[in-house]
């Protein structure tokens, strides 16, 4: 079975997001669907002494109706030296830190012009340390139908898959129909998120990849592959 993930990338994504990668055979990074505002495509949170705090990429205005692949970062504040300075503060003490620090702030200082190009270069980063070896492709690249579900299905065709494997609000709006009819099957993720050590109290769930990494380390990849996507 050719499994297939379709997905947005996110700034600093969190653990199901690469679950998500590990569970299909090719990711397609949804990189040419409408931006919207107050979602994790330009932010993320972490795990702090207090609780968690969002980390913000700051965009150019007007957004409205831009695709992902056409927001640009508003470099007019320095949110590099911001964003590096909270990661640190949060994280210094954790057990894998230096791991991962250098070559994390080496990606968030270069001077980005498009959020959708710092958000796939950490993502790759990200998949290389967990050894994910998942193909992925930019929705862009393909050819398809401005329809929701026949979008979808025309990246699935395209990629040769047998499955499209979908977030469980797909089942609010997927035209399954046309999907059977393309001898195409839907399944629809269950994410259980697994525990894992963390400094700073009670576990949270659904932060950044960072804080199992820096928890964690090299033990990241076994916890990943433990945890339950169906």
């Amino acid at each position: 079975m050719t499994n297939v993930i379709i997905r947005q990338p996110g700034y600093l994504p969190n653990l199901g997001f690469f679950k998500k990668i590990q569970s299909c055979n090719t990711f397609v990074f949804l990189d040419d669907v409408q931006f919207v505002k107050d979602r994790f495509d330009n932010r993320n949170r972490i795990r702090t002494k207090e609780g968690t705090i969002w980390l913000t990429v700051p965009i150019k205005r007007p957004v409205f109706k831009k695709n992902l692949n056409e927001i640009l970062i508003s470099n007019d504040i320095d949110w590099q030296r911001n964003h590096l300075n909270i990661i640190e503060e949060a994280y210094h003490t954790s057990p894998f830190f230096t791991t991962y620090w250098g070559s994390l702030r080496k990606i968030l200082n270069t001077n980005w012009t498009k959020l959708i190009d710092l958000n796939i270069e950490l993502i790759r980063y990200f998949m290389s340390v967990l050894n994910l070896t998942t193909h992925t492709v930019n929705s862009s690249t393909i050819k398809k139908s401005l329809g929701r579900s026949q979008r979808l299905l025309d990246i699935c065709k395209h990629l040769d898959a047998s499955c499209y494997v979908s977030g469980m609000s797909g089942k609010e709006y997927l035209d399954e129909e046309i999907f059977q009819d393309s001898g195409i099957k839907i399944i629809y993720e269950n994410f259980q998120h697994p525990t894992y050590k963390q400094i700073h109290g009670n576990f949270i769930e659904n932060i950044s990849i960072l804080d199992l990494l820096f928890n964690e380390g090299e033990n990241s990849q076994a916890i990943l592959a433990s945890a339950k996507n169906f």
